[in-house]
C-alpha cells in the first residue's frame, strides 16, 4: 500500500512536466480510461468471475466515490487554495474512513492507529502548510471535506469486495464505470495535449504505472489491512509529491517541509508495525 501511495504522488509532478494545456480534468480522465483499460485487460487475462456476482450497494458507493472524489478535490483547491484544500482532504479522509468502517464493518482502531495518524496528519499539514496560503473560501472547504467522504466511502465499499472477489477484477469494474462517468470532462477542456509527444509519455505513465499498476498493489494490499490504517498509510502520497517537487520541479525546499516528511514517515513506520486483520481467502488464483 505504501507502493502504491508513493506512485501516487508521482501525478502532481506528471502533470507539471506534461505540455501546455493539459489540465486536471482531462488528467482525471486519461488516467482513469488509461488505467481501466489496462485493468480490464488484466482480469480478463486471469479469467475472473462474472460480472453480475459483483453487484449490489459496495460496487454501486465504489464507483459512485471513485468518480467523485477527483472533481470534489480539484474543485476545492480551485477556490481555497492548494495549501487549504489539501489539508482539509488529507485530514479528514483517515477519520472519515475510520468512522465509517466502525460504522458498516465494525471495525475498530486500536492507540497505535491514533498515534500514527495524529503524526501522520500533522506531519502532511507540515508539508503543504509552508507554501503560498491561499484564501479559506466556504464552498471550498466543503468540496474538500467532499473528497475525503468519497475517499472514505471508497475504502469502505472496496474493502467489502475484495472480501468476495480478486482485486484485480474490482479494480478494473470500478475504473470502467467511473471512466464513463468522468469521459465528459474531455468536453470541458481540449484534450488535443495528449497527442504530443510529451503528452503521450505523461498519459502513459498516468495510466500504466500512478493508475493500473498502483491500483493492483493497492487492492491487494487493502484486502489484508484495515480500512483505518489503510486511509492513513495512503498519507505516503504528499510525501511523494513534496519531495517529487523539491528535486524535479526544483521547489524552495522549506524546514517545514523537511519536517513534515520526517513526521509523516515516523507516524507511516507507526502504523506499519500494527498487527493486520485476519486474512481472508485467496480468490485471484
Amino acid at each position: 500500500m505504501l507502493a502504491a501511495a508513493t506512485l501516487w504522488g508521482t501525478t502532481g509532478t506528471a502533470q507539471a512536466l506534461g505540455p501546455d494545456g493539459i489540465s486536471p480534468a482531462t488528467v482525471s480522465v486519461v488516467r482513469m480510461a488509461g488505467g481501466a483499460t489496462l485493468l480490464l485487460y488484466a482480469a480478463i487475462a486471469r479469467r475472473t468471475t462474472p460480472l453480475r456476482s459483483l453487484w449490489g450497494w459496495p460496487l454501486v458507493a465504489a464507483i459512485a466515490a471513485m468518480a467523485a472524489s477527483q472533481p470534489l478535490f480539484f474543485s476545492g483547491v480551485a477556490r481555497t487554495g492548494v495549501a487549504v484544500g489539501t489539508i482539509v482532504t488529507i485530514g479528514s479522509s483517515p477519520i472519515l474512513a475510520s468512522l465509517l468502517a466502525w460504522m458498516v464493518r465494525g471495525e475498530r482502531v486500536g492507540p497505535r492507529w491514533v498515534v500514527a495518524t495524529a503524526m501522520s496528519v500533522g506531519g502532511a499539514v507540515l508539508l503543504v502548510s509552508g507554501g503560498e496560503a491561499g484564501g479559506v473560501d466556504a464552498t471550498g472547504v466543503v468540496y474538500n471535506l467532499g473528497a475525503g467522504v468519497a475517499w472514505a466511502v471508497y475504502l469502505t465499499a472496496a474493502k467489502s469486495l475484495l472480501d468476495r472477489h480478486p482485486p484485480v477484477f474490482v479494480a478494473a469494474v470500478v475504473f470502467t464505470a467511473s471512466a464513463v462517468i468522468l469521459a465528459p470532462g474531455l468536453l470541458v477542456d481540449d484534450p488535443g495535449w495528449i497527442w504530443t509527444a510529451r503528452g503521450l509519455l505523461v498519459a502513459a505513465w498516468l495510466a500504466l504505472v500512478a493508475t493500473a499498476g498502483s491500483y493492483i498493489l493497492f487492492v491487494h494490499g487493502l484486502r489484508g489491512t484495515s480500512v483505518a490504517a489503510a486511509a492513513t498509510l495512503t498519507l505516503a502520497e504528499p510525501v511523494t509529491a513534496a519531495i517529487l517537487g523539491m528535486t524535479v520541479l526544483s521547489e524552495p525546499t522549506r524546514a517545514s517541509t523537511l519536517l513534515g516528511i520526517a513526521v509523516v514517515s515516523a507516524g507511516l513506520f507507526v502504523i506499519s508495525r500494527d498487527r493486520p486483520p485476519e486474512p481472508v481467502p485467496d480468490l485471484s488464483a
